[in-house]
């Protein structure tokens, strides 16, 4: 809980949320990717199932994130191309039903940050850095207190050892390996 009763404060002329625990809200928070199908078509999905919390330090620089995500929430709009990501291809969501990402650092300039953390998938843990918006402020119809943030970033899938793939006839792979990572996500002040 911050120190402050106010939700927000004013950092270096920013309106920033407070310092304090901040819950992510699950019902709306989207972690989504973006890969590419024969190099081409962009296809797009995301884990419904994600719990996490940020710690807005009392310098920005000092926040921090953690999060868990259910693999098996992996929702891309065809139940074929589900079931493919949560096998031993992809995910191997029976024997790694959760991923997991803990921030390292981050910088801070106004309402934008770089965040870096640990990412792990399949008992595989890399460092990934993600670009980050503070949107703003809310405050819901039944007074909780809500800062909002987005943030994207690329990663290569092979690093995770998620490395399934086809050669095409024509040249290239069916499968894209960089992945666009999206973020939106409301955060509830805690306290």
């Amino acid at each position: 809980m911050s120190s402050s009763a106010s939700p927000t404060r004013q950092v270096n002329g920013v309106q920033l949320p407070s310092a304090g625990t901040w819950k992510v809200d699950p019902g709306h928070a989207e972690v989504g990717f973006v890969g590419r199908h024969f190099m081409l078509t962009k296809v797009r999905g995301r884990f419904t199932g994600v719990e996490a919390s940020v710690e807005i330090g009392e310098r920005p620089e000092e926040s921090r994130v953690t999060a868990v995500i259910d693999m098996a929430s992996v929702d891309s709009g065809d139940k074929t191309r589900d079931d493919h990501l949560r096998s031993g291809d992809f995910f191997d969501v029976e024997k790694h039903p959760k991923a997991s990402f803990a921030s390292t650092s981050v910088t801070w300039q106004g309402s934008k940050g770089k965040m870096t953390g640990d990412l792990t998938i399949k008992g595989v843990t890399r460092p990934v850095t993600l670009d980050v918006d503070y949107l703003g402020y809310a405050r819901d119809p039944w007074n909780n207190d809500r800062a909002v943030f987005s943030a994207h970033g690329k990663v290569n899938r092979e690093d995770w050892g998620l490395t399934w793939n086809m050669a095409l006839e024509t040249g290239g792979i069916l499968v894209s390996k960089e992945i666009e990572l999206t973020l939106e996500i409301e955060t509830i002040r805690e306290g």
